[in-house]
């Protein structure tokens, strides 16, 4: 990298345009902070909701509760909503928070590495280099495909594509296919292209525990309601929230209390899955909860269809056009769909982040990912994860934390003008290890640790580093403030600003 007078400089460089990235630059903004960049990919916003395109592509969280709180929308068409209808929204709240001018699509982030010295991150992407004092990683777990290693996959004659990077452009009509996994993308796409394929053979490692999804269109006269009266809009909000409040108490202290549940699962299969033979192929072994529950009203009546085969077990093998799964059973396909999900405990970006020791993130998270508060992690000054370590959730909706950690993130450029100068703020390694301990500790008893299951929550060691285990009040109220007690003020002596980047357009703050 040239010398880094002579590249752009901004305050803040905020990684990704998904909700976490867009959150950020909105928070930023009202915070009064307007010398910022957010570094996307892509060539649009919208993050896992551009990515994802395949048929049936919806969220499971019900539409009111999966958008920002300082973003209401009214006019939500589905209680649960759509690929296309999220993705509208993120570029409507683009529009509406004037971020525009702050994107800069076509900029993959390569490398960035702290400058120990000056005090900020040299960051090199694929349409330029840049220098920024903050950096907001906020990538995303489910931003990079994995495909697992499949003995001869790479000589199958047909199509192979992951459901995050749908091929549009190849017709599945007729068309004899594999659906390998049984995820939550899995369980939306089978119903969707059952009907027009002539073959669908799908390859289940592990059965999920599936409830109704009790999806319906929002009428006219209830989005009137909400646009006249716009508390009517956050009181929705409000009330799915508090629901799913009182539920985590199942999920994270008392695990035994979801048999209830499991016996309305089951249910559910019984309802459309006759065959005795297939239901129990369908039946989950573990603790319901222990894997993500995921929701359908089709998935159970698709796999009824004469058409379709269940494979209990992973695919083993690929021998020319053919599929061989791990009991042996072997199948003729022209397409195989990869619904196996991202990698979310050991994330990319982690290898192209250098800290100030020199090692990468990935190497310091070899052992397992820990933040503090899920947030900072040791080592890297002035920089910051959205939906990092240990903030995922098994039962509600992310944007409840993505919120949590941009009032975490204000606070912490509140922390950094109050300290003045040139000054960076590390977490402490006994800080991140304690709050670690902490989050273990309460891991323990919950249904993510004691289900009996093995689910992609897990890293290499069996650690769950994926999810949090309280409520989003807690998480709230833990990631209120910034503990300076909990960092190092880093100082270095007081040196001219470096120019700020004359492809950044200073606009006002706020709305």
């Amino acid at each position: 990298m040239a010398e880094h007078e002579d590249v752009p400089h901004v305050r803040v460089a905020v990684v990704g345009s998904g909700f976490g990235g867009l959150g950020a630059a909105v928070r930023l903004r009202r915070e009064g902070v307007t010398d910022f960049v957010v570094l996307e990919r892509a060539g649009s916003v919208g993050g896992t909701w551009r990515d994802n395109s395949y048929p049936g592509c919806a969220c499971d969280v019900p539409s009111h509760l999966y958008s920002f709180s300082f973003a209401p929308h009214p006019d939500w068409p589905r209680t649960f909503s759509g690929q296309e209808h999220i993705r509208a929204y993120l570029e409507h709240v683009t529009d509406v928070f004037r971020l525009r001018p702050h994107l800069r699509f076509g900029s993959e982030v390569k490398m960035m590495r702290w400058d120990t010295e000056r005090l900020r991150w040299a960051i090199e992407t694929s349409s330029g280099a840049l220098t920024a004092d903050f950096v907001v990683s906020a990538t995303g777990p489910l931003s990079d495909p994995k495909i697992p290693d499949i003995p001869g996959l790479d000589s199958f004659p047909g199509k192979v594509f992951h459901s995050a990077r749908w091929d549009h452009d190849y017709d599945l009509r007729g068309k004899r296919v594999a659906m390998v996994g049984t995820g939550a993308s899995a369980i939306q796409i089978v119903p969707s292209i059952q009907p027009e394929v002539a073959k669908l053979t799908v390859f289940q490692r592990t059965p999920p525990w599936v409830m109704p999804r009790l999806d319906r269109a929002i009428s006219g006269a209830e989005r009137r309601l909400h646009r006249a009266l716009p508390f009517t809009t956050q009181l929705r909000r409000g009330l799915l929230w508090g629901i799913r409040e009182l539920q985590v108490q199942a999920f994270t202290k008392h695990p035994n209390e979801l048999g209830f549940i499991e016996q309305l699962a089951k249910r559910n299969m019984a309802r459309a899955i006759k065959d005795p033979a297939l239901r129990a192929r369908l039946t989950p072994d573990y603790r319901i909860g222990c894997k993500r529950i995921l929701l359908s009203s089709t998935y159970y009546p698709a796999l009824a269809q004469p058409n379709v085969d269940v494979v209990a077990g992973g695919l083993g093998e690929v021998r020319g056009s053919t599929v061989v799964a791990a009991d042996g059973s072997e199948a003729e396909v022209d397409a195989i769909i990869f619904g196996t999900g991202f990698h979310v405990t050991d994330m990319p970006i982690a290898e192209r982040v250098v800290g100030a020791d020199g090692r990468t993130l990935a190497e310091a998270w070899k052992d397992g990912m820990q933040a503090l508060r899920g947030a900072s992690a040791a080592g890297f000054p002035n920089w910051m994860t959205i939906i990092g370590p240990n903030t995922g959730l098994g039962n509600s909706s992310m944007i409840l934390m993505i919120e949590a950690q941009l009032n975490y993130l204000a606070d912490f450029v509140r922390q950094l003008e109050v300290l003045g100068g040139r000054v960076a703020l590390d977490a402490r390694p006994g800080a991140v290890a304690v709050w670690n301990h902490k989050v273990q500790e309460r891991m323990r008893r919950t249904v993510w640790n004691t289900g009996g299951c093995t689910s992609w929550y897990l890293d290499a060691n069996g650690r769950n580093t994926t999810i949090w285990p309280g409520t989003t009040t807690e998480f709230r109220s833990a990631t209120r403030r910034v503990n300076l007690g909990e960092y190092e003020v880093i100082r270095a002596p007081e040196a001219p600003r470096p120019r700020k980047s004359s492809a950044t357009t200073p606009v006002e703050a706020g709305a």
